[in-house]
């Protein structure tokens, strides 16, 4: 090959620049790059087999690249060397390379984190989000156990990125793209076969394996789904628990609500991990259908499954029989398979619907009367104070006893236990809501919220059977002047749905304010309405409570009902009272803001005049009157109600609104 005139000045020049460039830079010059195609002629994937020593003094075959794959990466662009730095021959000659001690071959890790701090700083951040993404996962990884010291060989990771990822050909496609779908499917044969051959193994058999292995259904839960894809962390801590249980629901929705609904997804939905979760009954990489007889939820093996957990160890008796037909993914919606959960739901919705829709109708259009009233100058009638029978002077600056010191102790009690109770409740109730697992930890976690919620469920249970029995005894007394429906009686009689009647003829401007005996018709219900209350919430909650005697006698759909039971009517209790309840006595215009009846025992009697005039009269005439006749409290007593009552008020309001943002929320 002949040179013209030309090349031959070039290739002396170049000569000459080089002998220069030895002279004048290091003492032996660097040999040209290595560029792709000339690695490739050894790297390339289906050359001949070149064996090279290894690290351990084996020999080891090259690593090889697929030349399509690698055109096709996101890497495809790039120069071999420009990770491999530390290579610094051609390779022309030499069978083995020359490497540069002091170079080190980049890691992905660390180019491109390099890579996003300098998008940042050029402002190209934003053009180029997905670099952020990456750096994203690289802080995940690093925490990750795969980015842990390996036990066999500490001078590597248990994994690295280019174990999973190939660095060569990396190139995950984009979503809901039939090339994603391949992906996705080579995932379990990637974990599987460089380092979880058995956990493969284990999977292949199960229903996910089966169904991304034979039917190659890419929405199948992979390795990834679960593990996470850089954030892999210890299988056996509470985060990974909380999270894998979290990633059962991405797929199976409906059981997850369901899931969610029960004690055991409701600790775990605050934050606890302590409690049974998917893969504790269902298995991990073993999952099965439920017709599987080698399932672990299959109904010949419940009972096993169940004493995993409940075995008699620690705080856990054995499980009984009954545990074994528990529905776990329950709900109210399907009556063909939960029909007992269906008409337990059905009835409680209807109960609700009914008593809301009946008493704030009531609430409403006893506000907009009284407003009216105001508004038009009108008065309530009362029994005049100097009427025959009592001077009126006698009676200036004077109560009316109403409520024993006993039935005081007895309300207070009463309240208190029931807003400890729906607080210590509540956060179960509505796990989801924001403020149920900060409130949870700020009771102690829920073993400690459970003691608390237990002791005021005997407090409150005890105020009641004390009631009963105190009512027992006075009757037993007395009862021979009892009469069921007289005007001392709180049983509802002819004379409250006549008052009934007249206060919705006044609600309508059809007639007068009516005046009251000793107990009006709402102050009946009031009464009553916890018969029915204490005896659903409380015979609920013990089964739950003691629930492995009732499981020994009763069948495992009764915790479902129970818990419908046990939540929706503390629902109703707590909304009525802080809603209705509250207006009643506190709220009403002619009571804003505070009624202190109940914690002094006695109110003025102007007041009482005004509000059981009839009683008034009765007594007037009787010559009764005068033994209700008590001084006012004095001024600590009356400064102490009042700071009492706005604090239970305030705490009522505060727990009503925790519960309609949890309601809200929920729906």
């Amino acid at each position: 090959m002949r040179l013209n005139r030309f090349d031959l000045r070039a290739a002396v020049a170049a000569v000459l620049v080089s002998l220069l460039a030895g002279v004048v830079g290091t003492s032996q010059a660097a040999p040209p790059e290595l560029d792709n195609q000339k690695c490739l002629s050894c790297h390339a994937a289906g050359k001949m087999a070149i064996a090279v020593p290894g690290a351990d003094g084996e020999s080891r075959e090259l690593h090889t690249v697929p030349p399509d794959a690698f055109a096709q990466g996101v890497h495809a662009k790039m120069d071999c060397v420009a990770c491999h730095v530390d290579i610094t021959d051609n390779a022309e000659t030499d069978h083995a390379h020359r490497r540069d001690p002091a170079r080190k071959a980049k890691d992905c890790a660390a180019c491109h984190e390099e890579m996003w701090e300098r998008a940042k700083q050029d402002g190209t951040a934003k053009d180029r989000s997905r670099l952020g993404v990456v750096a994203d996962n690289i802080a995940a990884y690093k925490e990750s156990f795969h980015a842990r010291k390996n036990a066999d060989d500490p001078t590597r990771p248990n994994a690295s990125c280019d174990e999973c990822h190939s660095s060569h050909g990396f190139n995950v496609p984009p979503k809901d793209s039939p090339q994603h779908a391949e992906w996705r499917l080579g995932v379990p044969e990637t974990c599987g076969k460089s380092c979880h051959e058995e956990s493969l193994e284990t999977f292949t058999e199960s229903i996910h394996g089966e169904a991304i292995f034979q039917k190659k259904d890419a929405k199948a839960a992979v390795c990834s789904d679960c593990h996470s894809a850089h954030a892999v962390g210890n299988t056996s801590l509470a985060p990974f628990k909380l999270a894998v249980t979290a990633e059962c629901g991405n797929c199976h929705e409906e059981n997850f609500k369901s899931y969610k609904a029960t004690y055991h997804g409701q600790i775990n939905t605050l934050g606890y991990a302590y409690t049974a979760k998917c893969f504790d009954c269902h298995g991990s990489h073993d999952v099965l259908a439920v017709k599987n007889p080698d399932s672990k939820v299959h109904p010949d093996n419940r009972m096993k499954t169940c004493k995993e957990c409940h075995n008699g160890k620690k705080d856990l008796p054995e499980a009984p029989p009954g545990f074994a037909s528990f529905q776990p993914h329950g709900h109210t919606g399907d009556f063909d398979r939960y029909p007992q959960m269906w008409l337990a739901n059905q009835l409680m919705v209807q109960l609700l619907i009914g008593t809301f829709g009946f008493f704030w109708l009531h609430t409403l259009l006893w506000f907009w009367r009284e407003l009216r009233d105001r508004q038009q100058g009108k008065v309530r009638p009362h029994v005049r104070a100097d009427a025959p029978g009592l001077a009126g002077d006698r009676l200036a600056g004077k109560h009316f006893r109403r409520f024993s010191a006993t039935w005081r102790i007895a309300h207070l009690s009463f309240a208190l236990s029931l807003m400890i109770l729906t607080l210590t409740g509540i956060p179960l109730f509505y796990p989801d809501a924001p403020w149920a697992a900060p409130l949870m930890k700020a009771l102690g976690g829920p073993q400690v919220a459970g003691t608390v919620h237990r002791v005021n469920a005997v407090i409150f249970a005890s105020v009641f059977f004390w009631h009963l029995a105190y009512v027992a005894v006075k009757l037993a007394r007395n009862w021979k002047d009892f009469r069921i429906f007289g005007p001392t009686s709180l049983v509802p009689g002819l004379q409250d749905g006549k008052d009934f009647i007249a206060m919705l003829r006044w609600f309508f401007g059809k007639g007068e304010r009516p005046v009251f005996d000793r107990w009006t018709y709402w102050e009946k219900f009031d009464y009553w309405a916890p018969f029915w209350g204490v005896t659903i919430i409380g015979v609920s909650g013990l089964l739950m409570w003691a629930s492995t005697l009732t499981a020994t006698f009763l069948p495992g759909w009764v915790f479902n009902v129970a818990a419908i039971f046990h939540s929706e009517e503390a629902f109703l209790a707590v909304v009525f009272l802080f809603t209705v309840h509250f207006f009643n006595n506190h709220f009403r215009p002619d009571k804003f803001p505070l009624e202190v009846v109940m914690f002094t025992g006695s109110m003025p009697i102007a007041e009482y005049r005004r509000e059981h005039a009839l009683e008034y009269e009765r007594l007037m005439k009787s010559g009764e009157l005068e033994k209700y006749i008590v001084d006012a409290p004095s001024q600590p007593m009356a400064l102490g109600s009042r700071i009492l009552g706005f604090t239970l008020i305030v705490a009522g309001l505060t727990l009503l609104t925790l519960v309609a943002i949890g309601f809200f929320s929920s729906h």
